[in-house]
């Protein structure tokens, strides 16, 4: 399974593979100065499809499918290639082969297209696992009642990593003096 943390501004850090079989407890976040703890009491069900976070302990995920960029495009260029060929401008055999291309393009795109399980609470996106059929998709109602009582992040991704030219364990504004 791949895991790809966000930290507390939902910032993706990195991608981690994870064994699911043998349930690391603990995994190294490139960019992250600590070690991140998972959670797998509960996160699989029967048959061993993520039900839970690992990252957070939420219970609340949704699945949803990520495209190909290039399927926009091809999408875009089959309408109208579609429309022209519909209104009669063209009747060139010409056409009706590109058109041919990008039907295939647009499939194959389709049959590309991954399967991911995203926690409502800390946006972890998991790919390369088994989804299983209870998952449903992205919920508006659940989304806004885990916006009202989030889940506490890891102390590893709670706090942002610190940016170029600024020293890890400092804050980013400028010191103070004392008056006397």
């Amino acid at each position: 399974m791949r895991i790809e943390p966000r930290d507390a501004s939902g910032r993706r850090l990195a991608r981690i593979e994870v064994d699911e079989r043998a349930r690391p407890t603990r995994v190294q976040v490139p960019g992250v100065t600590h070690d991140v703890y998972l959670r797998w009491d509960g996160a699989l069900d029967d048959a061993a499809s993520l039900r839970r976070c690992v990252l957070c302990g939420c219970g609340d995920v949704y699945v949803r499918k990520n495209f190909p960029q290039v399927t926009p495009f091809v999408i875009v260029l089959a309408f109208s290639g579609a429309a022209v060929a519909l209104l009669g401008y063209s009747t060139n055999p010409v056409l009706y082969a590109l058109l041919a291309v990008l039907l295939g393009v647009d499939v194959l795109s389709l049959l590309l297209s991954e399967r991911q399980v995203v926690c409502y609470g800390c946006g972890a996106v998991y790919t390369r696992l088994r989804v299983a059929r209870y998952l449903r998709p992205w919920d508006r109602t659940i989304a806004e009642r885990i916006a009202k009582a989030p889940p506490e992040l890891p102390t590893a991704l709670a706090s942002s990593p610190p940016t170029a030219g600024e020293a890890p364990g400092s804050d980013a504004r400028p010191p103070t003096e004392e008056k006397p």
